[in-house]
């Protein structure tokens, strides 16, 4: 690596960490934010239209060609209680571990929450759900990876690194630890066996953590705001749609998500054996392609996103692949299986 790539990758970095909590990509997130429920809301525990419990992990690699890549992967599960003796409700409980790497292992972080949530029938044909999840964060930089620009001179007429001199920051240290807490709600609408309409709110970082690891900083991240709305409508006997919609601001930064994935019976009743495709698109950011399969209780997608902005340039339009691998569990119960649907089925 060159001189200028070292200077331009640590200022890059140094600004990754003094201004994290105002950059929405610093938080984590997926493009399958439908695959991954219980961080975009935590209502969505035990949420689980088609199942009574659910456990899935998902990974996501962006921008790995250029100077920081980010590589998350996270892995959840969630099931209902009561609901076979609380006929109008039940609860929902679950937990979530994530983990960031950003930088080739400069910044690593790991999140784990535990989630619960009330699910209320209102009447036959609608539900509302409120939520909350509580965690810990633990943020770890290695300091040793970093390079400033004032580590470089050119005393011998030739740009060079010096590991030597001082870099001009304040590190308190090199890790950090705080609470964090999130809330949200839910409706869920379902008039007839062949529509299913939800739509969620959510409030991240409740509590405005502090983060920072400069000696004078007194960085505080700020709530992060979600929106969403899905549909699950069977439009053939053998085609359901699921269109969906995702808005999330932080801080003045702004992502909006729309699309659609279809799903196709491949088997007879019951549809044991499904081809899953569709398109997504980030506004002004990414088109997103979606293709999955589904082998009864087990679900795979894939999803790349193609780089549609300013970014292409730099990117060559390799934005980020996504893979996540779901499994939706039944209870038994006397040696058979209990299944209670709220969303189209084959």
């Amino acid at each position: 690596m060159s001189g200028l790539q070292k200077i331009g990758s640590g200022f890059f970095c140094l600004i990754m960490l003094t201004w994290c909590a105002g950059l929405q990509g610093q938080d984590l997130h997926f493009s399958q934010f439908f695959n991954s429920p219980l961080t975009t809301n935590p209502a969505n525990t035990g949420f689980i239209p088609d199942a009574n419990y659910r456990l899935g992990i998902n990974y996501r690699n962006q921008w790995a060609n250029v100077p920081v890549p980010y590589k998350t992967f996270s892995a959840f599960g969630d099931a209902q209680l009561l609901r076979d003796r609380w006929y109008y409700g039940w609860l929902g409980v679950g937990g979530v571990i994530l983990q960031d790497e950003a930088g080739d292992g400069i910044l690593k972080s790991t999140k784990v929450y535990g989630s619960v949530a009330y699910h209320q029938l209102l009447g036959e044909n609608s539900l509302f759900t409120i939520g909350f999840n509580a965690g810990i964060a633990d943020k770890r930089l290695n300091i040793t990876k970093l390079t400033f620009p004032s580590q470089f001179n050119d005393t011998y007429g030739k740009w060079f690194f010096d590991g030597q001199l001082p870099s001009g920051e304040n590190f308190s240290n090199s890790s950090i630890e705080y609470f964090d807490l999130q809330a949200g709600a839910n409706y869920a609408w379902f008039p007839t066996d062949n529509i299913y309409l939800n739509l969620g709110v959510s409030v991240q970082h409740v509590n405005t953590p502090k983060e920072t690891f400069l000696e004078d900083g007194n960085n505080e991240i700020g709530r992060r705001y979600i929106g969403f709305l899905n549909a699950s409508i069977k439009v053939a006997d053998r085609v359901i749609l699921n269109p969906s919609a995702y808005y999330t601001t932080q801080r003045g930064a702004e992502e909006t998500v729309l699309g659609t994935w279809a799903a196709y019976n491949l088997s007879g009743e019951g549809g044991d054996y499904q081809l899953l495709a569709g398109l997504y698109y980030r506004v002004k950011d990414a088109v997103i392609p979606l293709i999955g399969y589904q082998m009864k209780q087990f679900r795979l997608m894939f999803t790349y996103d193609v780089t549609a902005s300013t970014l292409a340039a730099a990117n060559s339009h390799r934005g980020a692949y996504e893979i996540s691998l779901l499994y939706l569990g039944l209870y038994k119960k006397q040696g058979n299986y209990k299944k209670t649907y709220l969303c189209p089925h084959f």
